[in-house]
């Protein structure tokens, strides 16, 4: 008992000792002029010591630049802050008596630990600097905090009535000095406010860390800007007020200092702040101040050579002998809107000293965008031809054989009428035997004509015995006011305009040269005229493609439609230089059900836009395929969904393993069937993906071949272009498989560009462009009229592709033409016949 008494005794002399060393100590700092922020005397330094040691710390620097202390620095810091130190020390002290813990009075040494830790850092900055002695000194800070919340948390649960009455003192205002028991001291503190004026007030308290990277001159200025602004409340000072009346915390000088640039640019940077300049406080400046005329300088000198760069253009004004500097020049091309402008030109048009032009890449952009734009309000206006449909071409089977079944046959097809007019009109056009007699207009059919002379001319023509006549002719006006000639020439039946030939002769030099795949040379021997005749006879066919629409009023189509591409030598052509300029590509859309060829053009480039303006055609020719059928080329899918959203589109199946047996050999090897059979192995389980029947069947193969990726991978990392190939391509492969329209290959495509390559042959490559289309156009209108041969598939066999595709086309003369016919008949064996009627 006398021990218990004893030691409370002892307890209750050292709390008033230490409560004595507590008071006399903020007396002490009273008298020094450091008063501490808050009562609890937790806040750190006051920020004009920070100030000072950093001022001094670069001071230290740049004198002893070659050594790592700063022995100045850390010992100025550690003789102006210690009284903090004592202060903290103490209020431990203090907490540890009267929570009656004195085993603990070591910790009264924290604070000490960490004011020494913190001046060795400032004194020796190369280790003050390291992360892990950093880390250090916070973990000293925040034992000293813990401790002071735990001891008094103690100490307040010991005194529970106590504790009331302190808190209420601490709602009405009053705290024992020297102590704080609202818990926020030493945590960092913002305060936002706003006046009625919408001016922001903004008090800080505590100690707060701002990294700002001083390579970006932004954020230095920034920087700057915000020191600039701190205040101390009710400091005074003898030297004159900023412009705004302000008294800053931070010297103007100080603020040039740090920053590096010289003092009248930070009153220029606070100028900008004030006059809310904001396009001049973000912009890049250095050096003198870039006026408006130095900038119209710039920009005069610019515009003259507009290929140019900054660069280009900023050393040819310091050649000139100006100091402007190149981040003046690009400022000045930024704030002027030159560069945009620029910018924007480049992207549009090719701007050289010599030439200034548009970009084809760009033009064709715009183009294809137009076209598509058109065709998609055409046919929201219902301008474009209606397309039937039948799916697979099954309907056009089902009922032929429905017909075989009733014996119904097609009636035998009339001998064609003997030609008049123009051979285009002839062999397409819609008109009527006229028995009177009469005179027709040659271009709008009228019969309202007159005789415009009484004198007839003389045309001279070969008969078909090689005799030359003559026949009198004579000009006629059309009194038709919607018809735009007004007068024309009435030839006889068979006769030409501008030739001594007759349409026979014309007719028998295309047919003999495309339906027996002649040459030219051949064809001319065989109707004894030159070459060149029988070349420009040939070509006069290919001045358009086939006008389906316009001759059956309708295009018709099974949905399905395979596109793909070869490519034809053209050695004279406009290509730059640096291109590839002998190869073109001729591009081709078949129905892969009837064998009809929907679309075929030529385009200069393989690329992208080539195959977008090439479906764009195709489109605006009335056709809205369900499914799209190509070969492993990339560019196809994205235009493909763009200009056909509704189409699936299918990859052929047959070049996918062909670039999968590629592969395979680029990566093991050609012989790696020997030398390693498990890549064997893997692509035979690859190949029996597409042999299964069912949808369901080839997804567990495609499972069971990736499942294996990891394994192959780590053997061998090349193998990853295997799998990812695959993976890839899968979704527009598989879709083929258990499919009742979509067809697994693209062979319907290969087989016309193969029968193409036949009549192309002759040519050994095109002279030019335009004879390439020409050819192209009469490719077209044999093929689509040409029936298949004898030995073809019984399906297909002995008709032309029209026919397949459900055209009534044997009342045509053009289609007996291809067909091997001789159309020299009588013309009033006829007369019954109105071809399309």
């Amino acid at each position: 008992m006398q021990c218990i008494t004893r030691w409370i005794e002892r307890q209750q002399r050292w709390g008033v000792i230490a409560h004595t060393i507590a008071v006399l100590g903020l007396v002490l700092l009273l008298s020094m002029g450091r008063t501490p922020e808050s009562l609890g005397g937790w806040i750190a330094c006051p920020v004009q010591g920070w100030i000072a040691g950093q001022a001094e710390r670069k001071a230290s620097r740049k004198r002893h630049p070659g050594q790592g202390w700063a022995w100045r620095v850390g010992w100025t810091w550690l003789r102006r802050s210690w009284p903090l130190a004592a202060l903290r020390s103490e209020v431990l002290l203090v907490l540890v008596l009267l929570s009656g813990r004195g085993e603990w009075d070591l910790v009264c040494l924290l604070p000490w630990l960490a004011w020494l830790w913190k001046g060795l850092g400032l004194a020796w900055p190369g280790l003050g600097r390291q992360p892990l002695y950093a880390a250090l000194g916070r973990l000293w800070d925040r034992a000293t905090g813990v401790a002071l919340v735990g001891l008094g948390l103690t100490w307040l649960g010991q005194h529970p009535e106590g504790t009331r009455a302190q808190l209420t003192d601490y709602r009405l205002g009053v705290l024992p000095l020297g102590l704080c028991v609202s818990g926020k001291c030493g945590e960092a503190l913002v305060e936002v406010m706003q006046d009625e004026a919408g001016v922001y007030h903004v008090r800080l308290r505590g100690e707060f860390v701002l990294r700002v990277d001083g390579t970006v001159e932004v954020g230095k200025r920034l920087l700057v800007i915000f020191l600039g602004l701190l205040e101390v409340p009710g400091e005074t000072r003898g030297s004159r007020r900023t412009r705004d009346g302000r008294t800053p915390f931070v010297r103007q000088e100080q603020l040039a200092e740090w920053a590096g640039v010289p003092h009248p640019v930070i009153s220029r940077w606070f100028g900008y702040w004030l006059n809310q300049d904001w396009r001049r406080l973000l912009s890049q400046r250095w050096g003198e101040v870039l006026t408006l005329e130095v900038q119209q300088r710039i920009i005069d000198c610019w515009v003259l050579h507009p290929w140019w760069t900054a660069e280009q253009a900023w050393q040819h004004l310091r050649s000139q002998g100006s100091a402007i500097t190149l981040p003046q020049v690009k400022q000045a091309g930024r704030e002027s809107g030159w560069t945009a402008l620029r910018q924007t030109m480049t992207g549009v048009y090719r701007i050289e000293p010599d030439s200034f032009r548009p970009r084809d890449g760009w033009l064709t952009r715009q183009l294809l965008a137009q076209v598509q734009a058109l065709v998609t309000q055409r046919e929201a206006l219902g301008g474009l031809p209606a397309e039937q449909q039948h799916p697979e071409g099954t309907r056009l089977t089902e009922l032929e054989a429905l017909c075989a079944e009733l014996e119904l046959r097609p009636a035998e097809p009339r001998r064609p009428l003997p030609w008049v007019l123009q051979v285009e009109h002839l062999l397409f056009g819609h008109w009527e035997w006229v028995e009177d007699g009469s005179v027709q207009c040659l271009y709008c059919g009228t019969s309202d004509v007159s005789r415009k002379s009484r004198k007839p001319r003389l045309k001279k023509y070969v008969e078909a015995q090689g005799q030359v006549q003559t026949v009198e002719i004579y000009r006629y006006y059309c009194h038709n006011p919607a018809c735009r000639y007004k007068t024309f020439t009435h030839l006889p039946p068979n006769l030409l305009p501008y030739s001594r030939w007759t349409v026979d002769r014309h007719l028998a030099a295309l047919q003999l040269y495309e339906w027996s795949h002649s040459v030219y040379r051949c064809t001319a021997q065989m109707l004894g005229v030159s070459k060149m005749a029988a070349y420009h006879w040939v070509s006069g066919f290919g001045y358009d493609l086939l006008p389906v629409a316009a001759l059956f009023g309708v295009v018709r189509s099974s949905g399905v439609v395979g596109v793909d591409e070869k490519y034809v030598l053209v050695p004279k052509n406009d290509k730059p230089d640096s291109d590839m300029k002998r190869w073109m590509y001729v591009y081709v859309a078949v129905d892969c059900y009837t064998y009809d060829l929907l679309h075929i053009e030529l385009y200069p480039y393989n690329t992208k836009e080539s195959a977008h303006a090439f479906l764009l055609t195709l489109r605006a020719k009335g056709y809205l395929p369900r499914v799209v059928v190509t070969d492993m080329r990339v560019d196809y899918g994205g235009v493909i969904a763009l200009v056909f959203p509704q189409a699936v589109h299918h990859e052929c199946i047959f070049h996918a393993l062909q670039q999968v047996h590629k592969h395979f050999k680029e990566v093991y090897g050609r012989d790696y069937a020997q030398t390693c059979p498990a890549a064997e192995t893997l692509r035979l389980e690859i190949d029996r993906i597409f042999e299964a029947r069912t949808k369901r069947t080839a997804h567990q193969r495609y499972e069971q071949v990736m499942a294996q990726r990891e394994m192959f991978v780590a053997q061998t990392p090349a193998a990853e272009t295997l799998f990812a190939f695959l993976e890839n391509h899968w979704p527009r492969l598989g879709n083929a498989i258990e499919s009742q329209h979509i067809p697994t290959t693209n062979n319907t495509t290969e087989e016309v560009i193969r029968i193409f390559t036949q009549h192309y042959k002759t040519f050994c490559g095109f002279d030019n462009i335009k004879s390439a289309r020409l050819y192209l156009a009469v490719f077209e209108k044999t093929y689509r009229f040409t029936p298949f041969s004898d030995d073809a598939q019984e399906r297909i066999r002995g008709k032309c592709p029209l026919e397949l595709a459900g055209y009534e086309v044997r009342k045509l003369p053009i289609a007996h033409l291809f067909r091997g016919l001789a159309l020299q008949w009588p013309s009033s064996a006829f007369k019954e016949l109105v071809p399309n009627g």
